[in-house]
Parts: structure tokens; sequence; C-alpha cells
């Protein structure tokens, strides 16, 4: 059993982060700013940007592992300078404290925002599936803080890959467990809504994950830590796309500025490959749409007088 500090262990994602490693026979402890009922885990309040407080924090709990979740997940939900000043100074002092505990590995959830699309002045993939070797190209405050982070580790294995193992994983739009039975997901309406109205996921590209799928990942990476390159970062994503159509015809659609590349995707295939983590890992998403929605929450879009607009920036994970 090992012990293991989740960061963020009460939000959408970190709720199921912590199940799958409690599950897995480890003792978890989550840091978060709120306590929620039911976590399996040993739960402490902390500002973790007071980077002495969060130093003190770990060397008291002495982990062996580190999950860094917690972040503004919101695009747009403060402005972009703080967006991008907060998550990059939380992993900082994560990173830092994380070190000095003499934890043996630093996970990092990043985005796969950081590809650039629904960007206002254009955006055009390279190639289609897009995979964690496509450029990056953020365009607001959220993604290009997640650029940096993924910088920060690249340093951070520079300088420390002699005493601890990083990584990085880029969740696709994390839906919780009560989703799939009609709870709001993070933009406000339902998992039914986005596939009765596909403009609502066709702006984040249909991509999605199980946040359960998610939890399994994390427990993958760790279990295989020191055998996988120090650094490596990796696209985590159900295996199909959030549309009830074929996913090149959806694109053509819905996405024109993918129609070039869309002829490299067939059936329901996902824009965002996680094929490396399969390789590495062995890890591939369980969940689909198709296995969990309850069927009788799904909308006909015509049941709505007044579409539902998409927004236009859409993050990941909370």
């Amino acid at each position: 059993m090992s012990r293991i500090l989740v960061t963020g262990g009460a939000g959408r994602l970190g709720r199921s982060v912590v199940s799958a490693l409690a599950e897995a026979g480890n003792e978890v402890v989550s840091i978060d700013r709120v306590q929620i009922d039911g976590l399996p885990a040993r739960q402490i309040e902390a500002d973790l940007l007071d980077a002495s407080a969060t130093r003190a924090t770990f060397a008291e709990i002495a982990p062996e592992a580190v999950v860094h979740l917690a972040a503004i997940a919101v695009p747009g939900s403060l402005p972009d300078a703080e967006i991008f000043d907060v998550n990059t100074r939380l992993l900082w002092s994560v990173l830092e404290a994380s070190l000095a505990a003499g934890a043996g590995a630093l996970l990092v959830a990043s985005s796969p925002t950081v590809i650039g699309y629904s960007a206002p002045s254009g955006w055009q993939p390279a190639y289609l599936p897009l995979d964690e070797d496509h450029p990056v190209a953020p365009w607001n405050g959220y993604s290009a803080s997640k650029v940096a982070i993924e910088e920060i580790i690249r340093m951070a294995v520079r300088r420390d890959g002699h005493r601890a193992r990083f990584g990085v994983f880029r969740p696709c739009y994390v839906i919780a467990p009560e989703e799939w039975e009609g709870a709001p997901t993070q933009q406000g309406h339902t998992v039914a809504e986005r596939l009765a109205h596909p403009a609502l996921s066709a702006v984040a590209l249909f991509n999605y994950l199980d946040a359960r799928d998610a939890g399994d990942f994390v427990v993958a990476w760790l279990a295989h830590a020191t055998e996988v390159p120090n650094g490596e970062v990796f696209f985590v994503a159900a295996p199909d796309a959030l549309v009830d159509a074929p996913t090149p015809d959806a694109l053509r659609e819905l996405v024109p500025e993918t129609a070039a590349a869309a002829s490299a995707l067939s059936g329901s295939d996902p824009v965002f490959s996680s094929a490396r983590a399969e390789r590495l890992l062995g890890w591939r998403a369980r969940r689909t749409w198709r296995t969990e929605l309850r069927r009788d929450s799904v909308p006909s879009a015509a049941s709505h007088t007044d579409p539902i607009r998409p927004h236009a920036q859409e993050a990941p994970h909370a």
C-alpha cells in the first residue's frame, strides 16, 4: 500500500481519482479548499498557493506519490492573467513541496485545450486524430497555463529526474458518474442535451471521458511510472466521440476547419487518440456514452423551442 496525496480531491475529477486509488489499496490524502462526505480519503483543507504552508503540510503527510489536479478549471471564469498566474503558481507550490517531502512520483493534469481548437482567429489541425505530438496553440489564459505547466514538468525532469518520476495527462471533457443520470455538467447543460444538440460538443471536438476511467488511468500511471519515459505526456479520452453520428460527418458539418483531415477518421472514432496510454500503460477507457447514459434522459433536439448555444470555451475537468 502506498500513501498518495491528491490535490483537488473533492472536485468532479478528483472524487473519482481518489476512489480509484483507494479501491486499488492505497492510503489516500486529499487536499482541497472544501471537504465532502463519503470520500475514501483523509481530507485536509488548505490553500496550496501558500507555498510555505503547503511544504509543511506535505512534509507532515510524507506522500510516496502526488497527483496534482487542483486548478482554476473553467476558461473565462476569471481574467486570463489571473487564471495563468494561479494555475502556474499552484504547480510550483506543489512541485517544490512534493520534492521536499520526498515524493517519488508526481502526476499533473493538463488539458486538451492546449491544442488550440475553437480559437476565435481560426484553427486547423495538422492531422487527425490528435495525439501528443500535435503542435500546441494556446489562445487563452487557461490553455496557456496548461502549456506552461507541461513545460515546468519538462524542466523538473531535467532538474530533478534523478530523484523522482514525473508525468502529465490531458484528460478530456470529464463526465462524473451522476451526470450520466441527468445531473448538469460543468457547462450547466446535461450530457443528453450535448447529444441532442451536437454543436455543444463540437466546440471541444466531441471529446469526453468518464471520470472513473480517468481514475483508472492514474492508477495505471502510478503502477508503471518507473517504466515509461520520465515526463511523458498522455491524452486520456473515451474510445469514441460524444456525438450520435459518424465522427467525420459531424466534424465536416459543425467544425468545417477540420474537414480536410476528417477523412482519417471513420465511424465513431474519437478525435483525440489515447494510443500512447494504451501502448505504454496498458490503459484504455472502458466506459462510453453508449454504455453509461440513462437512455430515457435523452431529449429530442426538436423538444427545445430555443436552440442551445455552445460555449465558446470548455475545460476538461474541475
